[in-house]
């Protein structure tokens, strides 16, 4: 394909958000030009060939978010992506020998559980359904464009009758929505708003399941299990189907990067040009309005529309001249909290992980979905407590993945890869630096493992360590955030980016949030890339 120098619209960021961007936009008949920083696309959703023979997820890990319409409105199975189910899904093991497997058979799982708590088992298909039901009813509030309902100052935004129209629509299907609840309400609203740490110890009585369940209000967010607001990412991980049902992750064929591959294909068959290698440093405006893009190597590309699907920080702050804002907006923006506390540790291993409490040769079923280390709700706020003090967790909370349990093209035969995905390392650190920390606090992760698993500091033979500092270096997330902007109350829906620009536009005409940023916010969903799309494609 020849390239152009001027397009209907510019998309900054090749991770996944800003190629569902591009390719919705090419559907409907849009020049659009993608422009990825790096020699890979896929943003965090990427692969990797890190050692020889290995294809590794170098940051996210698994995938359940993404809509099943949407795969199916830009055909990505036929674009080659495949998503592995997981089965069992959950593996907990404990010092003292025992340990907890789950999945989606309900009954092994109550099985599993029954050793720990009869009282338990019989509750949590009572617990799964409550979030199930919760989640059907608001799924449709994250997969649509937040409104604006809030009474700002006129001077902030002029908002015109047909979107104040829209917005009271959507306040009202929400209002609707939760009407449907019924009984299940005051049930939903501590979902939304409350702390999982003491609505999880009112359901269950055994320590290792709530440990295990309690795990998803923490992963991504610099919070302890008793924050307000901790109830909702418990939630907000039981949204998704694309693993085959609702609240089942999934690993993607070849690594994360397959789902990259997949949208690339079908942008370049909607005749999306992508450019890799393609830094952008200065966001061009005249007179309020977008003009185009400034790269490193100085050319300019020229279109009345540009999608940054990077964070609202760099997007607003730093490609663009500080006159070009109002005040106001860029405060709100200054304010964005982009507190983060995770850090991701890729290995490679001679030999799969052999669990004191679970001996095996080789892959066994509980290698199949995620592995924690995290026994009680107590060492999960322990983890946090280090943290909240600027210290990395002495005892870190570890989300652990084996890909190679069910995908053996990423890997020489008989090895293995190994996903550490750890809580909590703090972006501000107290003393040091992550340069200098790093690979001593993997060597302390990799040594916690070994206390469940003594062969798996023996059986490593690659390792890449990514800080967070790496994340921000690496990926363009501001304070290593993976979600680009806390997934807390005041940054949700209506709020987030900012108070009064929900809806992916921005104070400059022709320039939209169409990544993480937006509504609905982290994980590899795809809805905020297709949401700014529908809004692009509305002002024309």
């Amino acid at each position: 394909m020849k390239s152009a120098s001027r397009y209907d619209c510019l998309v900054i960021g090749g991770g996944h958000n800003g190629l569902v961007t591009a390719a919705c936009l090419a559907q409907a008949g849009k020049s659009v030009c993608v422009l990825e920083r790096r020699h890979v696309l896929g943003g965090c959703a990427a692969t990797e060939r890190l050692w020889p023979g290995y294809k590794v997820s170098t940051a996210a890990y698994v995938i359940s978010l993404l809509p099943p319409d949407l795969m199916r409105q830009l055909r990505l199975k036929q674009y080659g992506l495949t998503i592995l189910p997981r089965n069992p899904s959950s593996f907990t093991p404990l010092l003292d020998g025992r340990s907890l497997l789950m999945g989606p058979d309900r009954r092994q799982t109550q099985a599993e559980i029954a050793k720990f708590s009869e009282r338990d088992a019989q509750r949590y298909p009572d617990y799964e359904a409550l979030l199930e039901r919760v989640a059907a009813v608001l799924e449709p509030a994250l997969t649509r464009t937040a409104p604006d309902p809030l009474p700002i100052p006129a001077h902030w935004r002029k908002i015109g009758v047909s979107k104040r129209i829209r917005d009271t629509a959507r306040m009202w299907e929400l209002y609707q929505s939760l009407g449907q609840l019924g009984e299940d309400l005051p049930a939903a609203l501590e979902l939304l708003t409350g702390a999982a740490r003491p609505l999880l110890e009112r359901w269950f009585e055994a320590e290792v399941l709530r440990a295990t369940l309690a795990t998803d209000a923490v992963i991504g967010a610099f919070a302890s299990i008793s924050s307000p607001g901790t109830a909702y990412v418990l939630l907000h991980h039981v949204m998704g189907e694309a693993g085959g049902a609702r609240g089942i992750w999934g690993y993607v064929q070849g690594g994360m990067g397959g789902l990259a591959d997949a949208l690339e294909g079908a942008c370049r068959d909607l005749g999306v040009e992508i450019r890799r290698e393609a830094e952008v440093t200065r966001i061009l405006t005249e007179e309020g309005r977008v003009q185009g893009v400034l790269l490193a190597d100085h050319r300019v590309l020229e279109a009345p529309v540009v999608a940054s699907s990077i964070d609202a920080r760099q997007t607003f702050l730093r490609f663009l001249q500080p006159e070009s804002l109002p005040s106001q907006f860029r405060q709100a923006v200054e304010a964005i909290d982009y507190a983060s506390a995770s850090a991701k540790i890729n290995l490679a291993l001679g030999e799969a992980p052999n669990f004191i409490c679970c001996p095996s040769t080789g892959v066994a079923p509980h290698h199949h979905g995620t592995m924690h280390i995290c026994p009680s709700l107590d060492y999960l706020e322990r983890a946090y407590d280090d943290a909240k003090y600027g210290r990395p967790s002495a005892e870190p909370i570890l989300e652990i993945t084996m890909p190679t349990s069910v995908d053996r093209t990423i890997a020489p035969e008989g090895k293995h890869i190994l996903s550490m995905f750890v809580q909590f390392a703090p972006y501000r650190l107290a003393q040091g630096t992550w340069d200098d920390i790093k690979e001593d606090f993997a060597d302390r992760c990799v040594q916690l493992l070994g206390q469940y698993a003594p062969n798996v500091p023996g059986a490593v033979e690659h390792r890449q360590v990514l800080s967070p500092l790496d994340l921000e270096r690496t990926y363009g997330l501001t304070g290593g955030n993976i979600m680009q902007g806390a997934m807390t109350l005041n940054q949700l829906y209506c709020l987030r980016p900012v108070l009064g620009w929900a809806d992916h536009r921005s104070p400059i005409r022709g320039l939209y949030l169409c990544g993480a940023a937006s509504h609905p916010g982290g994980g590899v969903m795809g809805v905020c890339g297709r949401n700014a799309a529908a809004e692009i494609l509305r002002d024309g």
